[in-house]
């Protein structure tokens, strides 16, 4: 019979905040000023507010378990784990933990500049609970792991970020601790090292031990965890299988779109321009290897301008696919109408059959004009983009690529005229 590893009992953590009304210009100019009359004001006179960062969340996590824990920023994800971890102490609500506890929450904690890459494994190693005997077993595979093996005797203030924190993570990564709480780690470096990152957490999950695990990879969380919680302003708003509770979150990110974009109110921008309609090709949907066409219809203040005009196409799991842009595809506009329209052709539509959101965003002279996430629907269907009945798995990945195989050089030339043959 399983044991629970991670109790979470009506936890709750709230804050004070004070703040300066924004049109008092006296005390917001004291408060820039950062100085003894400013903090002894703020400590003493300045009014006060309760912000509750989390409230009533109650969860149970097996052992052996991987969770995780998703929603937006803000949500309080963050400070959940802060709490799991003994950082900070919940204002209600209390929390049991059942094992050895590693924590990867702020990659990096603990390194000092001016020591070694091989100084500073030994001493974030025991801040985070390594034995001296445990670290020096592991310290070859640490630096093989970062990938700094050529810098490890110099002070890590003449490190690159990159290097930086790959070093940081290699060290956390080799805690053996019953329990393991993760914070966003997989944001770290390059992306052949996250790639190895999430390999390392596949290790650790297959290894039978305890893992919560904060992410907005969607996609990582998903081929992670096998339970997942999603938080909403502070509270806890779902918990169950990581793929219903993904579904949830990511329906709820998505909702905006289905409300006219003329009637959006969460968005950005000066109004120097503002989208009203946002159109799709001809109909509400459009095939696999179709031209394309996004159209933005705007009003705004008439003039020259520069103008940037963005639309960015995001997933199944709220991750982004692909931008265009006009500044990337070196298509200057130089004027704003009073009403006018912005037309994007994407060639041969290079996406596998399914639902995506698209972000459309506009600056105008720098300044963010308007800037509507989940503006309106893509949808996707089969088509006939290489000109042989067939499409690749969608399992495979969301966009499809021309491609030709051949063997030797006669094969490739005949293999691109008979393509050419087939697209006439």
């Amino acid at each position: 019979m399983s044991r629970v590893a991670v109790l979470a009992d009506r936890i709750g953590k709230r804050y004070t905040v004070r703040t300066v009304s924004g049109d008092d210009a006296a005390l917001e100019a004291l408060r820039r000023t950062r100085s003894r009359s400013w903090i002894s004001f703020r400590r003493n006179r300045l009014p006060r507010s309760d912000f509750w960062a989390l409230r009533d969340v109650s969860f149970e996590i097996e052992e052996g378990e991987v969770f995780g824990v998703i929603g937006a920023n803000g949500a309080g994800k963050s400070t959940l784990l802060k709490i799991l971890a003994r950082i900070t102490d919940p204002t209600e609500g209390y929390a049991e933990i059942r094992g050895r506890v590693g924590s990867l929450l702020e990659v990096g904690t603990g390194f000092h500049p001016d020591l070694s890459g091989r100084e500073n494994v030994f001493l974030n190693g025991a801040i985070l609970g390594m034995r001296r005997g445990e670290i020096r077993t592991k310290f070859d595979e640490i630096v093989e792991f970062a990938g700094v093996e050529q810098f490890i005797d110099v002070p890590v203030k003449w490190y690159s970020s990159g290097m930086y924190v790959r070093l940081a993570f290699a060290v956390a990564a080799h805690l053996e601790p019953e329990i393991l709480f993760v914070d966003e780690v997989l944001s770290v470096g390059d992306l052949a090292f996250q790639q190895k990152c999430l390999g390392r957490m596949d290790e650790i999950a297959s290894a039978g031990r305890t893992v919560l695990f904060v992410s907005h990879n969607l996609a990582a969380v998903s081929s992670i965890c096998s339970k997942a919680l999603y938080l909403k302003e502070g509270e806890l708003h779902a918990v169950g299988p990581v793929r219903q509770v993904i579904d949830l979150y990511v329906d709820e990110v998505k909702a905006p779109a289905r409300t006219s974009i003329r009637d959006r109110t969460d968005r950005q921008g000066n109004g120097r321009l503002r989208f009203n309609e946002v159109r799709v090709g001809s109909g509400a949907t459009v095939a696999t290897g179709e031209d394309c066409e996004i159209s933005l219809v705007y009003d705004g203040t008439p003039g020259p301008a520069r103008v940037r005009v963005d639309v960015a196409v995001y997933g199944a799991l709220a991750e982004p696919v692909f931008h265009c842009s006009n500044e990337v595809s070196g298509d200057p506009i130089t004027r704003v109408d009073k009403h006018g329209e912005f037309t994007c052709t994407i060639r041969k539509l290079p996406l596998a059959p399914g639902h995506y959101t698209l972000n459309v965003y506009c600056e105008v002279n720098g300044e963010v004009a308007d800037w509507v996430q989940s503006a309106a629907f893509l949808e996707v269907i089969e088509g006939d983009y290489f000109g042989t009945g067939r499409l690749p798995s969608r399992a495979h990945g969301t966009i499809v690529v021309d491609h030709d195989w051949a063997s030797g050089a006669s094969a490739l030339a005949e293999a691109q005229t008979s393509r050419a043959e087939r697209t006439v």
